[in-house]
């Protein structure tokens, strides 16, 4: 998938000393010309959202953007012995365990679903968020895939094999259920339970594992009309022994209404096309 990296050209101007000296003179005392910030508006996350520091940002291509999979310590999560089990069977093609592309197994690389949170973690670009009187709904420029997170009272509990709502029985699923609620005028909290077990999804691209007692806890808080920022916490306890930030104030900026948000896909043909034109050195199809 290609990415369009678009540079800014800075003009940079050159003022001489007596020139600056002199102006300084005539114009006085410096006054102050910040404006107040406007505030955010009121339960209202609406908008297409980018990554405030471009889209490579979000692409996150060493695991989870406040734990990069680079070996330190201080960014190593807290696996319970099966977590690690797990995390050690993983063969990522990102992070400081990567391997050769003919070597891994990553099931993205099988074009199956990404799963949440990993929708979060992957390619996470152009997002758009819109809202009701009972939901919220996020929609990802990764294989189009949306989720809607209810705040219309319903109760969500976790059990073997995905979750109850209301007392219903739901099954896992690869995107989860997600509730949310407002903490305050600005901050739009969501609590995701129900998503797949170990073996059919991972975490992030360093391969770290999440499994069907995944509880994630999302935080969007609006700081400015503008600006939004994101907050996700894992807690799983079949494989992390206590919860941990993936991301922790994230930015992301208001783009504009009209935006046409690409759309981007895992394709086996275009797989199939990149190994025969191109190649992998470790496969021996190279050209």
């Amino acid at each position: 998938m290609a990415t369009r990296i678009a540079w800014a050209a800075i003009p940079i101007l050159m003022f001489s000393v007596l020139a600056s000296s002199a102006q300084s003179q005539q114009s006085g005392p410096a006054k102050n010309t910040s404006e107040a910030v406007a505030p955010a508006p009121v339960h209202d996350i609406s908008g297409t959202w980018m990554p405030a520091n471009g889209p490579k940002d979000g692409i996150q291509v060493n695991g989870v953007k406040a734990m990069p999979a680079d070996g330190k310590p201080e960014h190593t999560p807290p696996f319970t012995p099966y977590g690690l089990k797990v995390y050690q069977s993983h063969k990522p093609l990102a992070g400081y365990t990567a391997v050769q592309t003919a070597f891994n197994n990553d099931p993205r690389e099988a074009c199956e679903p990404v799963g949440f949170p990993r929708i979060m973690f992957y390619n996470f670009r152009e997002t758009q968020i819109m809202q009701d009187s009972s939901k919220v709904t996020v929609l990802y420029s990764y294989a189009n895939i949306w989720r809607d997170i209810f705040f219309d009272g319903r109760e969500i509990k976790p059990v073997d094999g995905g979750v109850t709502i209301n007392g219903d029985f739901r099954e896992s699923r690869w995107y989860g259920y997600s509730v949310g609620r407002w903490v305050d005028d600005t901050t739009f909290v969501s609590d995701v339970y129900g998503t797949m077990p170990d073996d059919r999804v991972w975490l992030d691209e360093a391969g770290r594992p999440a499994s069907d007692k995944l509880h994630v806890i999302e935080e969007f808080h609006r700081a400015s009309p503008d600006r939004l920022e994101l907050t996700v916490t894992i807690d799983d306890p079949k494989i992390y022994m206590k919860p941990w930030i993936a991301m922790n104030k994230f930015p992301m900026k208001l783009e504009d209404s009209h935006i046409d948000v690409q759309d981007m896909y895992c394709s086996p043909i275009e797989i199939k096309k990149y190994n025969t034109e191109i190649g992998d050195a470790s496969s021996g199809i190279t050209k």
